[in-house]
């Protein structure tokens, strides 16, 4: 009797195991209209100037989709010559980082800029230069200086 019951136990509890299989219906999926791309324009141009005691400093800008900087930059400082050329450079986070290319008495020169832009300004960066592949350098970006008194600020583009 024992092994029957046991016989038993077991099979019920083999049967109880054993579920039904239920297959449910395949998820609906209704499809929707694909999104456009998003397309980042460039900003257009921006243009900063900063004056002081009969100094000007004025840059001038477009930025691309890709982060690219293209533009102007001028230096008229007094007791200095002034200079004016080109800037190329790129956008890294809160930092455009440029090569300026300029004339100066006589002579074109290339001297790499950083300036950091903060609340709608761009602050000018100084630090330690060295000449490398025929231009200026700063030696050490990491350790650059930006002194809020070469404020750079945001001005209506005139030309």
């Amino acid at each position: 009797m024992k092994k029957v019951s046991a016989i038993m136990i077991i099979m019920l509890g083999v049967l109880a195991s054993c579920k039904k299989e239920t297959t449910l219906p395949p998820p609906q999926i209704t499809p929707s209209a694909p999104k456009e791309a998003e397309i980042v324009e460039p900003a257009g141009d921006q243009c900063y100037t900063w004056n002081a005691q009969g100094s000007v400093v004025k840059m001038s800008f477009n930025v691309n989709s890709h982060q690219e900087v293209n533009g102007k930059l001028s230096y008229n400082l007094v007791g200095k010559d002034k200079n004016e050329g080109t800037l190329i450079g790129n956008m890294k986070g809160d930092t455009l980082i440029a090569d300026y290319t300029f004339a100066s008495e006589g002579t074109t020169s290339v001297r790499e800029v950083v300036f950091l832009q903060k609340d709608g300004t761009f602050i000018e960066g100084y630090g330690e230069t060295v000449q490398a592949n025929d231009k200026v350098v700063f030696k050490n970006k990491k350790t650059l200086k930006f002194d809020a008194k070469n404020t750079l600020l945001k001005v209506d583009c005139t030309e």
